[in-house]
């Protein structure tokens, strides 16, 4: 086995497991949470978003980043000097991962500078006893929209990536 070849192994183990945990928060965040947070009364908000939303979306948005870095690494590997669109790999393995830096940019331009105001606001008013600012719903919001976008994009970016695998690399 060369370098090379333990060096692919290496970055789709990293890609693999990175997405996995990405898209397993992404689902968790649009199929459970949103719904539990919704049925929460304002006070109790204050104590769960300021204790369950920082970790859970430090783990979301950096395996956002690692899933894409060995994605594009790796993509620098396999499609050098064979012409990214001249195969239906590359198509699929372009569009995939299109949608997949899409996603990423989400994540780290709209969900989390949004997700930190929510955060701040939560642990400001819990601090203070007072009911959250209204403008707390805003960003809110406009994570919850930008996740939900993610959960719609991640099914064809799944699709793509998964397609790929059963097409010759030339």
């Amino acid at each position: 086995m060369t370098g090379d070849m333990i060096l692919m192994i290496l970055l789709r183990w990293i890609h693999f497991v990175a997405g996995i945990t990405w898209i397993g928060l992404l689902y968790f965040f649009n199929l459970v949470n949103a719904n539990f947070l919704k049925s929460l009364d304002p006070a109790a908000k204050t104590v769960v978003i300021p204790k369950l939303m920082p970790a859970a979306l430090a783990w979301f948005r950096w395996s956002a980043l690692v899933t894409a870095a060995a994605g594009l690494i790796m993509l620098h590997f396999l499609a050098a000097g064979r012409g990214l669109f001249s195969s239906s790999w590359g198509i699929f393995i372009f569009t995939g991962g299109l949608l997949g830096l899409v996603m990423l940019f989400n994540v780290w331009v709209i969900i989390w500078p949004n997700q930190k105001q929510v955060i701040r606001m939560s642990i400001e008013s819990a601090e203070k006893k007072q009911p959250a600012p209204k403008t707390m719903a805003i960003h809110a919001r406009r994570a919850y929209l930008a996740s939900r976008a993610n959960f719609y994009l991640s099914f064809p970016m799944l699709f793509c990536m998964g397609a790929a695998a059963h097409f010759p690399l030339s």
